[in-house]
């Protein structure tokens, strides 16, 4: 394999993996905070015991997050140095904003949450989890805003004299339409994260009759959360797929395995292409559907592959600017089918909440427990989708990926560091998960007796978990 194959991969990798622990990062800080604020609002132990149990798991799942994180700026520098070099004027600004303001502003109000237990007034101390909540959320949008603009540059030209490109509008890099749209749809998919993780946890713990009264109002809470969220994840996505019409056109057109411009353009279900990509042999659609999607019209017009492929050749001269029509059609479909299945889940378990069937249902348990692996798999396709479909371009229309890639940094280099790199996040992943494992079934502290709620000066800071 090339360099670059190697280089791919291992930053395929590293994100796919990290990006793991993000949504429920973000998602999970914030439920936590919804449940200091009840138990603050409303004096009740219950919801003290999901605030400590809940964020005990949010603690351990954010410091993976971190350790994995680190790692992806290396890589710029390491196997992207042309990228870096290209870019690095508009690509490092808001990554330094993120770093030193948005994550920052997490970590720091994270400690004083973490060791503030009973050293801190309740309010103050409420007001720390939200602001590393808040926190977590700025530093989403930064790291998106830096990927948005790959998606769709804004903001910038290149200097003749440099080769480079340079920031002229860090406003419009921050307000990009891509940035926006992204954020949109991936909070609404952190809060559908959390959410399906709260409920297979409480439904293993249910299962086996441990603290209902602790699991129930958390699977009555997360299951709302995920209805919510998976609607916001609907009506986002679908902003964003308009979005994509318009800038990535060929990315759409792949996602859809639609190699001919239609009006109107139907949704497929499943396609099957002729072995070169080059045309369809046979494929299950929905009339109108696409349309719809990409244009908001029933009557739309959708470009196909070989119209875009033609128009790209035009614009940038000759080469092949489709991406892996399989992968991006697959990536698409799957995380679209993971989505739904999330929100019938969250459907049926609140039907079973209002006919009183739970904790007696034990089908529904099976089915809870199961789906956990549902809201990580639809994260890692769309985010796969999302890269893949950009192909053949590192920044859109500006910079092809073979282009960035390390000149000087031969195969047998980064095979060994990508090598290296899958081990070491295979190592964390077993450690991760005998913790989560260990933490969850630990189930949550037990009652605190009225007394030992109030603040004691006397007490010095412990880390309470």
């Amino acid at each position: 394999m090339s360099p670059l194959d190697l280089a791919r991969w291992q930053f395929g990798i590293t994100t796919v993996y990290h990006f793991i622990f993000v949504p429920l990062t973000i998602g999970l800080s914030l439920l936590v905070a919804g449940m200091q604020t009840a138990w603050v609002r409303t004096g009740n132990d219950a919801y003290l015991r999901m605030t400590k149990f809940w964020g005990k798991l949010f603690l351990i799942n954010f410091a993976m997050g971190v350790v994995t994180g680190i790692v992806q700026e290396f890589q710029f520098g390491m196997n992207w140095s042309d990228y870096s070099t290209f870019v690095g004027d508009i690509f490092g600004a808001p990554l330094a904003i993120e770093g030193l303001l948005a994550f920052f502003l997490e970590s720091t109000f994270l400690g004083l949450w973490i060791f503030g237990w009973n050293r801190l007034p309740k309010k103050l101390h409420l007001a720390t989890i939200w602001l590393a909540a808040i926190g977590t959320m700025l530093s989403a949008y930064f790291i998106l805003a830096a990927n948005s603009w790959m998606q769709h540059p804004v903001g910038y030209a290149v200097n003749p004299a440099t080769g480079r490109a340079e920031l002229k509008d860090f406003g419009a890099v921050l307000t990009n339409s891509t940035a926006v749209g992204a954020f949109a749809h991936t909070i609404t998919a952190c809060f559908l994260t959390a959410g399906i993780f709260v409920v297979a946890i409480s439904a293993w713990q249910l299962k086996r009759r441990r603290s209902p009264e602790v699991y129930r109002p958390s699977m009555r809470l997360a299951l709302v959360t995920v209805l919510i969220a998976g609607l916001g994840v609907a009506v986002t996505g679908d902003l964003q797929a308009r979005l994509m019409t318009q800038q990535q056109p060929m990315k759409m057109a792949a996602a859809e395995a639609l190699y001919d411009t239609v009006s109107p353009a139907s949704f497929s279900l499943f396609t099957i292409g002729s072995l070169d990509g080059s045309h369809e042999v046979f494929s299950i659609r929905v009339p109108k559907v696409l349309s719809f999607m990409a244009t908001g019209s029933f009557d739309g017009t959708v470009e196909g592959i070989n119209d875009v492929q033609a128009a790209e050749t035009a614009a940038h001269g000759p080469g092949d600017y489709t991406p892996d029509v399989a992968v991006t059609y697959w990536t698409f479909r799957l995380m679209i089918g993971f989505g739904f299945l999330m929100g019938l889940l969250s459907l049926v378990g609140l039907w079973l909440f209002r006919r009183g069937r739970i904790p007696r249902s034990r089908w529904f348990y099976h089915a809870a427990v199961a789906s956990l692996a549902l809201p990580f798999l639809a994260n890692s396709l769309g985010w796969i989708f999302t890269e893949m479909g950009r192909q053949p371009w590192a920044v859109f229309g500006v910079l092809k990926t073979a282009n960035g890639v390390s000149p000087t940094v031969g195969a047998g280099t980064v095979l060994t560091s990508l090598i290296v790199f899958t081990v070491l996040y295979g190592v964390l992943a077993v450690v991760d998960g005998i913790l989560m494992v260990r933490y969850a079934k630990a189930g949550p502290p037990e009652p605190t007796p009225p007394e030992e709620s109030e603040v004691d000066a006397s007490t010095p800071p412990v880390f309470v978990y």
